[in-house]
């Protein structure tokens, strides 16, 4: 494989090209990860709104602790200290808890109840304004529940994503979670978002962390801004 790292000037059509390398790369090394719906919509979104900040064992914490008040309905009507109580495990719970109790009264009377079902087959677009709409529920979260439970085509990003992404060249430096999210969803089509999602969140976890990229068994090295730059310095911390 010739490195393309650095490469700029081929312009739009060379970064679709080291995207889609980028893509089987990873395929190659990691597999095709199967798409399974997870859990249901309305889950996903409470769960989602739970984890920001925190870590998955503690948000899922705090969502069974949560679901011990009972249905959505319960929830939403509960005593604002009692859901305080539940989702203590998640922290910022003095936010996240009057969030989810705004969510719920806006899906209740906008839609009569709880069913997102038709997330499925709505416009994209329309689909993330619809969710984005409601409080505490950011760009990030609303593609999360897209993805993740009917396979549309959006990129979520968190923070493994934003730094391989940097780290690849593929954005500016400091380029935000939108602005990677654009990138990604602008050089590859929507049928790759949930494999490459999995495959980046593995390389994130395993290979490229935060405090220590270990390029020299990376599969993307060849791809890579960062691993160009410090070839042959072993193991580097940011």
């Amino acid at each position: 494989m010739t490195s393309m790292a650095g490469a700029a000037a081929g312009g739009a059509a060379d970064m679709r090209v080291r995207a889609a390398a980028i893509f089987q790369t990873l395929i190659d090394c990691f597999g095709t990860p199967t798409f399974r719906p997870g859990s249901d919509p309305t889950e996903e979104l409470i769960g989602t709104i739970l984890s920001a900040n925190t870590t998955d064992v503690n948000s899922g914490r705090a969502f069974a602790r949560l679901q011990q008040l009972g249905d959505w309905d319960a929830i939403r009507t509960a005593p604002l200290p009692a859901i305080i109580d539940a989702i203590r495990p998640a922290g910022m719970y003095n936010q996240k808890g009057p969030h989810i109790v705004a969510t719920l009264e806006q899906l209740r009377s906008k839609r009569g109840g709880y069913d997102l079902s038709d997330l499925a087959t709505m416009a994209v677009d329309e689909a993330l304004a619809f969710l984005t709409s409601m409080p505490g529920v950011g760009q990030k979260t609303a593609s999360i529940v897209l993805l993740f439970c009917f396979n549309r085509g959006v990129f979520p990003v968190d923070t493994h994503i934003q730094r391989i992404t940097q780290r690849l060249g593929l954005c500016a430096p400091s380029a935000s979670p939108s602005a990677v999210q654009r990138v990604w969803e602008g050089l590859l089509p929507p049928e790759t978002f949930y494999p490459l999602h999995i495959n980046l969140i593995r390389l994130g976890r395993e290979i490229c962390t935060a405090r220590v990229a270990r390029c020299p068994m990376c599969p993307l090295q060849d791809w890579c801004d960062y691993a160009q730059v410090n070839r042959g310095r072993g193991m580097r911390t940011t």
